[in-house]
């Protein structure tokens, strides 16, 4: 899958991680789910004794989440991204829908990757914004 356009995605990840001034870009975690009809990104950074969760820009980082989905080569497709930051380098983890070691709860599969990357270290989320939307179902 390593063409000259995942490259350049890849490269475009990082620099969309960095551009968070808030937090350092080390131990910086993109998780995400991809499929053509639903894209979920997360983002964590390590805040030294907790991880925070960082709201993504959804337009941003579906399009270049999806550019990337498009950019693989073969019938096989990734359904799950984790781009890690350590040691000013990154790496990049694909997980497959057919891999039998994968949860199907999406949710456990989240928790995971955070145990994976961060240990036990509990994870900080921001309030809810008021204009954020609601449904009633």
């Amino acid at each position: 899958m390593a063409t000259e356009e995942t490259e350049r995605l890849l490269g475009e990840i990082g620099q969309m991680l960095a551009a968070d001034s808030l937090y350092p870009i080390e131990n910086s975690l993109l998780y995400a789910e991809v499929d053509p009809e639903m894209i979920s990104p997360s983002i964590y950074k390590d805040g030294g004794d907790y991880i925070m969760y960082r709201r993504p820009d959804l337009d941003r980082w579906s399009e270049v989440l999806l550019e990337l989905w498009h950019a693989q080569e073969g019938t096989a497709r990734w359904s799950e991204i984790q781009y890690f930051i350590r040691n000013g380098r990154f790496e990049v983890t694909y997980t497959y829908p057919d891999d039998p070691s994968r949860s199907d709860d999406m949710m456990e599969r989240r928790e995971q990757a955070l145990r994976r990357y961060y240990g036990d270290k509990p994870v900080r989320y921001p309030p809810w914004e008021e204009d954020a939307p609601s449904y009633t179902l």
